[in-house]
């Protein structure tokens, strides 16, 4: 689709859009699994019956974290085969740009959803690069990509990223990072929405959280601005497998920008464990529902 097209799509209105957004690490395919911890082949069908199952809204976006190439191939192999619509995604390996590492990527269906763009970031001092930063354990990206909603023309920006897991430094000019490239690109480009999911490693009292949702900061955690009363599922983001670092904590959200004109409709973590006992992974995945109001792309100039 060409920009011309994409505005001109934009006279096609026909109420809010309903936009669902779904975040969760996945728990790399490790060769050493912790104890209570099973294999990514015994993992991979439980994982992905749950992203098929909550990603029937056709503008859904899956922002995973620690995808290794192999389980991404696993994962879009059964989307394709298992709900309606092709899937693609964005996404490079963290370690090389390219297929090494884990990936922070984002999956779409291109028939609703136009990719005009897409980059990754690096969350260090040189972020064009492969790159480790600041004192981060790992290496650590941001994925964004803006995409143009092909019926409505709504231009949406949506990033998925995964921050260290014991760097305080590192999380903290990571959120900063962050937010700093949403603002660059927003002074160029128009959206209607700028959504965020991912694994922050930082509980609403860690540094990071706290820059994420600052008053000067221009995004909001949608769970904490959806009322309890319409929350679904479990608080705790993270639940170990049972046995190692077993600390239940919140450290998955699901960011908007403030004053979108969107309404919150529902949020939720999913559980990662049903009666087979099986954990999908150590995290839980997060779900936010909103409605975008039809022609509210904004101006951030």
């Amino acid at each position: 689709m060409t920009r011309k097209h994409a505005r001109n799509a934009k006279m096609d209105k026909s109420g809010p859009l309903s936009i669902r957004v779904i975040t969760h690490n996945i728990r790399y395919a490790t060769q050493s699994p912790f104890q209570g911890e099973e294999p990514w082949q015994v993992r991979c069908p439980l994982v992905c019956s749950a992203l098929a199952f909550n990603s029937n809204t056709p503008e859904t976006f899956i922002c995973l974290q620690e995808v290794l190439h192999t389980q991404l191939v696993d994962i879009l192999e059964s989307l394709n085969r298992s709900t309606a619509g092709s899937w693609s995604y964005i996404g490079v390996g963290r370690d090389d740009g390219k297929l090494a590492g884990e990936f922070s990527p984002i999956f779409y269906r291109p028939a609703i959803w136009h990719l005009e763009r897409w980059e990754t970031r690096w969350l260090s001092e040189t972020p064009t690069v492969p790159s480790k930063g600041f004192d981060a354990s790992s290496v650590r990206i941001v994925t964004i990509g803006h995409f143009v909603h092909v019926k409505t023309g709504e231009n949406v920006l949506v990033l998925s990223t995964h921050l260290d897991d014991q760097g305080r430094q590192s999380r903290r000019e990571s959120a900063k990072i962050i937010l700093e490239s949403i603002r660059s690109i927003t002074s160029r480009h128009l959206f209607s929405a700028i959504l965020l999911g991912g694994d922050f490693n930082s509980p609403p009292d860690d540094e990071a959280y706290k820059v994420m949702t600052s008053p000067d900061s221009i995004m909001e955690d949608i769970g904490a601005q959806v009322a309890r009363t319409k929350h679904y599922g479990n608080d705790m983001t993270f639940t170990s497998f049972g046995h190692v670092d077993n600390k239940a904590t919140r450290i998955d959200f699901i960011f908007c920008r403030k004053d979108d004109q969107v309404t919150y409709q529902t949020y939720a973590v999913l559980s990662n464990r049903f009666d087979d006992g099986i954990y999908h992974s150590d995290h839980r995945a997060c779900v936010a529902d909103l409605l975008l109001e039809s022609g509210s792309t904004k101006d951030d100039h």
